[in-house]
């Protein structure tokens, strides 16, 4: 007769709990170097943006009379008013026409590197690895290079100076395709997938309902970088747009710098250009903040296996 031993319950499992070994790292302390580090490099990206904020309080005359790390008379609510009245509120303008472009080529594409990354990583299919090696070698092309034919093909489209010259080539993203790819072959279990599929649900369907929403984390990471990209993005908008109420903050504020340079009693623009760039910098840093547990997620999701 054999005896058979019952197995463990629930709470005997609870009252002692099997040893688990601490791997490296997982002390909780800190290191010293690391942080001699941070606190040595944490004024070279601040100090720029305090500057900014203590620059954009000031009139034009103490702009460039004052000590410029530190604060004159507050002229800051007088220096929004021109900003935002200047050249007939052209500043209003160039506001909506960034959050359209950021917006759209933000969520397009961290759409379009999704469905991309889920395809290499969960599908085998002719030419996959050739292709997505091609989407590693366009992620070490620089943007500027390929500004200029880009142009000439929007040109021969007559697309030049409208807006989706500036949406359309934010659109792709072949560093989001990459980190996607890499997502999602750990986020996403094939035996998920294999389940979905027996219970009847196409492709699209175990895209859109099963995996879109394991790889949110990812979603949000890539559309926060092509957000802060396409934000920031000058040189693009810059050769192909000619309408001043198309541009964006970026080429805007290059061309009241230009003006207030220029001379010809126009170096009032200074405190303008300087108040404006503190404004396009507030929906980054709200953006960021808002976003940044999604974006510490997928990025600890992404560059960790298992």
């Amino acid at each position: 007769m054999t005896a058979t031993t019952p197995a463990p319950t629930v709470d005997a499992l609870a009252a002692d709990p099997a040893p688990r070994r601490r791997g490296r790292g997982s002390t909780g302390r800190r290191s010293p170097l690391l942080t001699v580090l941070v606190l040595l490099t944490l004024p070279y990206f601040l100090l720029p943006l305090f500057w900014l904020v203590v620059a954009s309080t000031k009139d034009n005359a103490d702009l460039f009379t004052s000590f410029g790390l530190w604060f004159a008379d507050f002229n800051l609510l007088n220096n929004l008013q021109d900003v935002f009245t200047a050249q007939g509120g052209v500043f209003w303008s160039w506001i909506g026409n960034t959050v359209l472009y950021a917006g759209v080529a933000g969520v397009g594409a961290a759409f379009l590197a999704t469905a991309a990354g889920y395809a290499f990583a969960k599908y085998s299919f002719p030419a996959g690895t050739a292709m997505f090696s091609v989407v590693l070698g366009a992620i070490m092309v620089p943007t500027t290079a390929l500004a200029i034919p880009t142009y000439l093909l929007f040109a021969e489209v007559d697309l030049t100076n409208t807006r989706w010259a500036v949406i359309l080539p934010s659109l792709v993203s072949p560093f989001g395709v990459y980190l996607m790819r890499v997502y999602a072959a750990d986020a996403v279990p094939s035996e998920l997938m294999e389940a979905a599929r027996v219970d009847g649900a196409g492709e699209l369907r175990i895209f859109f309902t099963v995996a879109l929403r394991l790889l949110a984390p990812g979603f949000i990471t890539v559309l926060l970088f092509q957000l802060v990209a396409t934000w920031n993005n000058y040189f693009l908008p810059l050769i192909m747009l000619s309408t001043p109420s198309k541009f964006p903050l970026t080429v805007g504020l290059a061309q009241w710098q230009s003006t207030a340079a220029g001379g010809s009693g126009a170096q009032a623009l200074f405190s303008s250009v300087i108040t404006g760039s503190l404004v396009s910098v507030v929906p980054l840093v709200i953006a960021f903040l808002y976003l940044q547990k999604y974006w510490q997620a997928g990025l600890a999701t992404g560059g960790v296996k298992g």
